[in-house]
Formats: structure tokens, sequence, C-alpha cells
């Protein structure tokens, strides 16, 4: 392979890498204010939603955090485990990367490689189980 080919190889390469789908490096910040609040199917949780690398989310990876209360008293869900399928209606799909859930401080659940690959409506179709089973689908509108 001639030296030029090996360049073009590495560049584009390194253009794919850092496009769209990429995942987001460094610590994650999330805003202080919720994008958005959503109830759950049952109305006995209220989600908190905020996305980082920025609010709202745009096309490629993104990170969510999900702060869940219970919504009579206010208090936070620990011990919950969630099962999170970013999904798009429109196309009947999800995405190609399946999320990872960690939680973190009191009610707070931080869902990590959520692929936004493509513009259009995403769904983040959350099933809750533990000491509360319910289930949330947080809209995105992506650009």
């Amino acid at each position: 392979m001639t030296r030029n080919a090996l360049v073009l190889i590495a560049l584009f390469l390194s253009a794919c890498s850092s496009g769209p789908g990429a995942a987001p490096t460094g610590p994650v910040t999330f805003s202080s204010d919720p994008m958005m609040t959503e109830t759950s199917s049952s109305g006995r949780l209220r989600l908190d939603v905020r996305t980082a690398p920025e609010q709202p989310p745009s096309r490629g990876m993104q990170t969510i955090q999900l702060v869940i209360y219970d919504a009579a008293t206010g208090a936070p869900e620990t011990g919950l485990t969630l099962g999170v399928l970013p999904w798009m209606p429109a196309m009947g799909h999800g995405a190609p990367v399946t999320p990872n859930v960690s939680e973190g401080p009191p009610g707070t659940y931080v869902v990590g490689d959520v692929d936004f690959f493509m513009p259009g409506t995403w769904e983040l179709r959350t099933s809750i189980s533990g000491p509360v089973t319910d289930h949330a689908a947080p809209s995105f509108q992506i650009p």
C-alpha cells in the first residue's frame, strides 16, 4: 500500500471517530435544571431527565441522568434496576448499542452509551424493577 493511501485511511478513520456517534470524552456533567420531568406509566414515580454532553441532546452518543422520586412524597427511589432501550418509533427500531446503567447518589441513575444515531423522535423506553415496578418513556427530538 502506498504512503498516500495510508494517510487517506488514517484521515478517514480519525474523521469517523470524532463525528456523530462518538462517545463523549472526559467527565460527564449535567445541568442543575432538568431538561424535562416525566411521570411513570402508573403515576407513582417522577423522573427528572438531564442529558450530556449537551441539553437538549443532539445526534450521537449521549449520557442521560434519571433522578427518580416517589411522586407522592418526593423521596428518592433507591435500589432500582433499570432496563433502558433507546427506540425510534417512526422507524420501528432501536439503537445498535446497549446502554449501561449505574446508580449514583440516592435516586440518581446514569445511563451511558445512548446512541441517537439518526435525527428524529427517540424514546428512552425504561423498565423499572426492584422495590417499585413501573415503566417510563421520556421522548427526545434529535435534530
